[in-house]
């Protein structure tokens, strides 16, 4: 949520990143371990079955949400826009619900290809527009963590929040010395609202399994578990600088140095409040202004992709929440990230299935990847390879959307999706930030790299990866790490959805085929699920 300038001075401190430390760490970051247990256990109190959810909120929520949805049933269900008008509405019920469902809508709107376009599009309007906190109230906050007046603490601090957010605001300031950062503050009597919030939708993920079947996929409980344990770490601001100092530390590990990680003032860390380095630079996004600037976008988005699939498949460790906010670019055209509430983390055999599963997508070992799924928990591991591939048809060829009807791509589609609910299969918690990190970024490539082929990018990942990890990544896997990775485009292609491209796949390409299966499916169901609009015609 720390925004970056397009303007202003080059910051001071250092110029270099990523960076490490010097050991005499200051007293919070010693306990950080129990800090996170700490959150842990407040995560589970919230979480913790009960017959009851907390009553007053469960008034509130009920007649928010049921009036969103109850709207939508009678005047838009199965019109032409019953998705978009009961997104619409679902997005406002949130927003009056409070800074809870302001977050969780931001998490929602950063999963373009996991929840529906017209919810993703909704919730994207709920990023950094949460009305701010007074002024009063926030001086009063930060005077009282850091137990000093902000005249003895900065030399300016400005009273217009940069950015409000759901959990807290930043404010731009200058350090005694001149030095500028932003300081993030948390909002007044947040951390009692989420847990109440947090209990009230465990409350109601438990009672929709079974009575929407296609829910079990996203397995509710598990998502709302995810969430409370995320969003309760970020009510802790001593996590935050502990997960940029981690995340920096395994940047310098690998060498990479074109990423750029903002120094917290270990100093002026507390609960509450988190005083940063500020960084000046581009938004990320808009590939033509950054390349008015210099700046080669295709570079800047290789360089996010690279340290995210090194920091979970070679460290299991990595920045668990990107989106357009959390990144600008450096006029030099590193890439600063920002916004550690986050992170995510993988034990050592989750990280050693990711790495099967992404080998066996880019080798097209369609076993390979029923086998690591099951590792992850996405599949039951009491099923024998050959009889989950078999229920879910990946002993076939696969469809082109474009090339079958709309009716026959319907079925396919509902097939899987019975077969998935007969296994049992679930939204594993290992996978959820980190497939959201990439369905972000994937939707980055539209707008700054609309030309970059994706097939050749795919290609130069694996050689990558093999010549500077192949010696830890083989012995995670068991493999001779001076084989060459048998890349298979044919099956890449068709995992993003263009079987039988090989030669060459572009993302304006790519991303035309998805408007052209968007348009007919949305044609199939305006006419009442009928067939192609042409066959109608």
């Amino acid at each position: 949520m720390e925004p970056a300038s397009e303007d202003g001075p080059a910051p001071s401190g250092p110029a270099r990143s990523p960076w490490v430390e010097p050991g005499d760490h200051a007293g919070w970051l010693t306990g950080v371990e129990g800090l996170r247990e700490e959150a842990a256990g407040v995560a589970r109190r919230a979480l913790a079955h009960r017959r009851l959810p907390p009553a007053p909120r469960l008034a509130s929520t009920v007649a928010h949400l049921g009036s969103a949805v109850g709207g939508w049933w009678l005047t838009a269900r199965g019109t032409a826009r019953s998705r978009a008008v009961l997104a619409a509405r679902v997005r406002r019920a949130f927003e009056r619900l409070g800074p809870t469902y302001v977050k969780l809508a931001q998490i929602v709107s950063a999963g373009e290809g996991i929840f529906p376009a017209e919810l993703v599009a909704e919730m994207r309007k709920c990023r950094d527009q949460v009305p701010p906190v007074a002024f009063g109230a926030i001086r009063g906050v930060v005077e009282a963590e850091l137990g000093a007046s902000l005249s003895e603490t900065f030399r300016s601090f400005d009273a217009q929040p940069l950015a409000a957010a759901s959990i807290a605001q930043v404010h731009a300031a200058e350090l005694r010395d001149g030095t500028p950062v932003v300081v993030k503050v948390q909002r007044p009597g947040i951390e009692g609202r989420v847990q109440r919030d947090v209990a009230m939708m465990a409350w109601l993920a438990e009672r929709l399994v079974g009575r929407i079947p296609v829910a079990a996929l996203a397995n509710p409980p598990g998502l709302v578990e995810v969430f409370a344990e995320t969003i309760v770490e970020e009510l802790d601001f001593r996590l935050e600088a502990a997960h940029m100092l981690e995340v920096a530390g395994v940047l310098a590990a690998m060498g990479q140095d074109q990423l750029v990680v903002p120094r917290p003032h270990r100093e002026l860390v507390t609960r509450r409040v988190l005083v940063m380095e500020r960084l000046f630079g581009l938004p990320w996004g808009d590939g033509q202004v950054l390349r008015q600037a210099g700046v080669d976008p295709e570079a800047a988005l290789r360089v996010a992709l690279v340290s995210l699939l090194e920091g979970a498949m070679v460290a299991g460790v990595f920045h668990g929440d990107l989106h357009g906010g959390n990144l600008v670019v450096l006029r030099d055209g590193r890439v600063g990230l920002l916004d550690f509430g986050i992170t995510g983390r993988l034990g050592p055999a989750e990280r050693r299935a990711l790495v099967r599963l992404l080998l066996a997508v880019t080798t097209n070992d369609v076993a390979g990847q029923v086998e690591a799924l099951q590792t992850l928990g996405a599949l039951p591991a009491d099923r024998t390879t050959a009889e989950v591939i078999a229920a879910l048809g990946l002993d076939r060829p696969p469809l082109d959307p474009l090339t079958v009807s709309v009716e026959e791509l319907v079925a396919e589609v509902r097939q899987v999706v019975s077969a998935l609910l007969g296994l049992g299969a679930r939204l594993p918690k290992a996978l959820v930030l980190f497939v959201k990190d990439l369905v972000f970024l994937d939707g980055a490539l539209a707008a700054m790299a609309p030309d970059l082929d994706v097939l050749a990018e795919v290609v130069g990942l694996v050689r990558y990866f093999q010549t500077r990890h192949g010696a830890q990544l083989a012995a995670d896997l068991g493999m001779d790490p001076a084989a060459p990775v048998p890349v298979d485009l044919a099956g890449v292609a068709a995992s993003f959805g263009a079987p039988g491209a090989t030669s060459g796949l572009t993302v304006a390409e790519l991303n035309a085929r998805r408007r052209e299966v968007r348009t007919r499916l949305e044609a199939w169901r305006s006419g009442g699920g009928r067939g192609d609009a042409a066959e109608r015609s």
